[in-house]
């Protein structure tokens, strides 16, 4: 049997507490190592986990062959490119860096190191995901919605940047062709940057995505449609339940859809050190996260303009 892999979370707070509670019950792993500012919270996580708690990243390096960074966004860059510096493997969670150009000098020096780079877009490894994604064939309307209350935390960045991220880099997954137009709205409420905001994106291929964010909703909504020509599929992240209708001589019927149901975050960290231990590529890549964050960031300048809206017509 070959050594336990040793784990450590930069960044301990509402998110990189669940990386904490899942490193520290995965089978090969040693949940070995804690960096937080703050040290009442990073005696909390290690006293209920194991890991030890540091104070400096250098020693954070020296206990860790892979770690997430769950600091804030601002931070990602810099830890990001100490660590891989140090020869870690890296899940960072999204968005992956403030900047396209941050990130692609992250994709850059992991590729140069032979590192993994992964990025936390939990819901590629959603259950519904997984059951139906061999079933999309070549999607021509899709529709998204992602609702939350306020949260309190990531305010540093708009609701783009928060949560309609994770649908875009899904849509460029199951789309597969550039970017042609976008239509794009965005207002702020309780912050800084926009806490509700509406993306129309027309791709080359002729598939139209509209995607609906908000953190001000009253309510809990995960949920994303795709029409194709021969079918019509409904997936709910947040029940891991689906629905799906095709066309079948001429009437419609509908398919049941079974779902093994499972926590995304742990499917995620448990890839991501299978992907560390056999040098596997991720599923979500850098690059692949570099894509959706350049494309959130665009959405995001669009909604600061006058017109909202950005024709991007190439042909």
């Amino acid at each position: 049997m070959s050594d336990p892999i040793r784990a450590g979370v930069v960044g301990v707070g509402s998110i990189g507490k669940n990386h904490a509670r899942i490193y520290s019950d995965l089978p090969g792993v040693d949940f070995s190592a804690i960096f937080d500012t703050n040290p009442e919270t990073s005696r909390l996580i290690s006293d209920q986990y194991g890991a030890k708690t540091v104070t400096d990243l250098s020693e954070f390096a020296a206990l860790v062959d892979m770690a997430t960074v769950a600091a804030p966004t601002p931070h990602h860059y810099d830890i990001g490119k100490f660590l891989l510096t140090e020869g870690k493997h890296l899940l960072i969670e999204k968005p992956i860096t403030e900047t396209p150009r941050q990130a692609e000098e992250l994709v850059k020096l992991a590729r140069e190191r032979a590192l993994i780079l992964q990025v936390g877009h939990v819901e590629r490894f959603n259950p519904i995901l997984s059951a139906l994604e061999p079933r999309l064939a070549r999607p021509r309307f899709i529709e998204a919605h992602r609702l939350s209350p306020y949260p309190f935390r990531s305010v540093e960045i708009g609701v783009i940047l928060d949560l309609m991220i994770h649908d875009l880099e899904i849509i460029l997954h199951l789309v597969r062709s550039p970017v042609k137009r976008i239509d794009a709205v965005g207002v702020p409420v309780l912050s800084k940057g926009e806490d509700i905001a509406n993306a129309r994106i027309r791709f080359q291929n002729g598939c139209v995505a509209n995607v609906t964010a908000s953190r001000i909703s009253p309510e809990k909504m995960r949920k994303i449609r795709v029409f194709q020509e021969d079918a019509y599929l409904s997936l709910d992240y947040q029940n891991q339940s689906a629905e799906l209708y095709r066309l079948v001589n001429g009437a419609i019927t509908r398919e049941p859809v079974e779902v093994d149901k499972d926590e995304p975050l742990k499917r995620e960290l448990q890839s991501f050190v299978e992907c560390a231990r056999r040098g596997l590529q991720p599923l979500v890549s850098g690059a692949e996260a570099t894509a959706a964050l350049a494309l959130a960031i665009e959405i995001t300048e669009i909604t600061k303009s006058a017109t909202g809206e950005l024709a991007i017509d190439v042909g």
